[in-house]
């Protein structure tokens, strides 16, 4: 077995999972493929008011059951999500929409592409968290750059200095203080909005 396919039974190996499914045969069947695997698995049905907080997998049945109470529950709790339905109408096609599957199991279940789906569900839902980190890295990028450019313009309008004296002067004091440039900057804001209110300004200009 080579390395990123042992990877993946790893990951699916650690996966704690709940099954929201009739307990029929079906469910029983499913239950006992993923504990087979490996990984913790619980059943619950009916559908609890709200998923455990320690889930990082949902397996769920969207067709003839109330479901859509567990909404929040899956937002705050983030796991990769399988629907599991009965028939390709628009009704389940919308369930799987609103639930933003990340894996589909048709029913009559069966073995195979159980795991297919598994593993594909938990690649999206990683893959969904790396981006959405990303793109929270940026966002704070962007508002520091902001923030930094805010600064800049207070200084060089209230001590009457350029820009590249201004963001050397900010630059300065971060590199003295060990913090990052958007952090003084950012004090430099709080400081002008609070002492601007009692007719005062600040400056950061050297004195000769």
């Amino acid at each position: 077995m080579s390395g990123p396919a042992r990877r993946i039974l790893e990951d699916l190996r650690r996966a704690r999972a709940l099954v929201v499914h009739p307990r029929d045969e079906e469910g029983a069947s499913l239950v006992d493929q993923l504990r087979r695997l490996g990984c913790e698995v619980s059943m619950a049905w009916p559908p609890p008011a709200a998923l455990p907080p320690d889930i990082d997998t949902l397996f769920i049945q969207l067709d003839d059951a109330e479901v859509g109470h567990l909404l929040p529950s899956i937002e705050e709790t983030e796991p990769a999500v399988i629907a599991i339905v009965a028939y390709e109408s628009p009704t389940s096609l919308k369930a799987i929409v609103d639930f933003n599957a990340h894996g589909v199991l048709s029913k009559p279940l069966r073995p195979r592409g159980v795991l297919t789906q598994f593993a594909l569900a938990r690649y999206r839902r990683g893959y969904e968290g790396r981006l959405a980190a990303k793109i929270v890295k940026l966002e704070d990028t962007m508002k520091g750059r902001r923030m930094v450019e805010k600064a800049v313009r207070l200084l060089t309008d209230l001590n009457r200095i350029d820009e590249d004296a201004a963001y050397k002067l900010l630059r300065d004091r971060a590199t003295a203080a060990r913090v990052p440039l958007a952090s003084v900057a950012e004090s430099v804001v709080a400081a002008h909005e609070a002492m601007s209110g009692l007719g005062l300004h600040i400056s950061l200009a050297e004195r000769s």
